[in-house]
């Protein structure tokens, strides 16, 4: 009943004894100190329940909520930032081509004997062509042999070494494809296919194909590429992995801030569906309001009781054979000594230390 219910209350307020520091309290505050007891000075910040105030609301609002704006204004930044760009050596990059694609060849069409050796004859051309430095010569008799003998992977690649020469990455990058496609073992497809790529500013790529290059079939030029080409991959692999694990940071405060969000919005919820009778902060003993004590101390008998005590101590004489009242003034002053707190009323007014009971008028 009442009375557990204000067991609930004293046991929070031993926990929390700055609670009675709240306005609402006063009253309380007022009768413990009459009887020699002490609040503990301070501001009342929820104690073990978080800071929601037993009135509803968040006692600890004003402290708390720029901690909260903080905490949430710093997560803003931090998920707003812009992503810092990698500072990478640009030298020797070129404007991409943007030619039509080249022939590829019918690869339906099985070539015969004879356009095979001739397709060898132009390949000879183009090669002699490309040593003169007419590329455009080499890539013209190279189609030639596409044309004739379609799926020779070489074929590709080779005419893809003389676009690069004209600074046509793209180009190149197109019959190198189609060269790995043909011949995934192809040293020259990922050698020429790297280089390009180098010229395109995409060292990551580059550097892997040059590699690659290198370890199906190793020389020194596709080397020397791979060395110009690492410092740049390697800084772009680390800025890979330093983003990668920065999106999993801003996940993770993403997901922080909405639980923060989440609680607050909880809270509100609580504080409008019930949180404003006085609802007791969550971990409180039981489930008490601030109403319900209010409301025990409206007894008329056990008001006019307190009322009396606190206007003279003495008169808690009075009250000697009244249990009701003795119960109420052990729950609302932990450690209340019945006996010393009459013994001293009687002191003070020159009566027997013991309490005599009221003798019924009838006798």
């Amino acid at each position: 009943g009442d009375l557990k219910k204000l067991k609930y209350f004293i046991d929070y307020a031993l926990e929390n004894p700055t609670f009675l520091n709240m306005p609402q309290l006063q009253f309380v505050k007022d009768f413990v100190e009459k009887f020699g007891g002490t609040v503990p000075p301070g501001q009342f910040n929820g104690g073990s329940a978080g800071g929601k105030c037993p009135f509803g609301g968040d006692a600890g609002a004003k402290a708390n909520e720029p901690a909260n704006a903080s905490v949430d204004s710093e997560d803003e930044k931090s998920l707003s930032d812009p992503e810092s760009d990698v500072e990478l050596d640009m030298e020797g990059v070129i404007e991409a081509d943007s030619d039509p694609a080249q022939p590829m060849g019918n690869y339906s069409k099985k070539a015969t004997e004879e356009e095979v050796e001739q397709a060898s004859e132009l390949r000879a051309q183009a090669a002699s062509a490309y040593g003169q430095q007419k590329f455009d010569e080499a890539i013209a008799l190279y189609t030639k042999a596409i044309e004739l003998s379609p799926g020779n992977a070489l074929f590709h690649a080779k005419r893809g070494q003389a676009f690069l020469k004209l600074k046509k990455p793209n180009a190149c990058i197109r019959d190198c494809d189609m060269a790995l496609e043909l011949n995934s073992d192809l040293a020259a497809g990922y050698k020429f296919r790297g280089r390009a790529r180098r010229l395109l500013g995409d060292f990551e790529l580059a550097a892997h194909d040059l590699r690659q290059a290198c370890k199906l079939d190793f020389d020194e030029e596709t080397d020397e590429w791979l060395k110009e080409v690492t410092p740049n991959a390697k800084k772009i692999e680390q800025h890979r992995v330093k983003q990668e694990r920065r999106q999993a940071e801003r996940k993770i405060k993403e997901r922080q801030r909405d639980q923060r969000r989440a609680r607050k919005e909880q809270e509100k919820h609580n504080v409008s569906s019930g949180g404003s009778s006085g609802e007791f902060p969550p971990g409180a003993p039981g489930n008490i309001t601030i109403s319900d004590i209010l409301g025990f101390m409206q007894d008329p008998e056990a008001s006019a009781a307190i009322q009396d005590i606190l206007s003279n101590p003495g008169n808690i004489t009075k009250y000697a054979s009244n249990p009701k009242i003795i119960d109420l003034l052990k729950k609302m002053v932990p450690g209340f000594d019945v006996g010393a707190a009459f013994a001293q009323a009687a002191e003070k007014a020159g009566e027997p230390s013991e309490p005599k009971p009221k003798k019924d008028s009838a006798d």
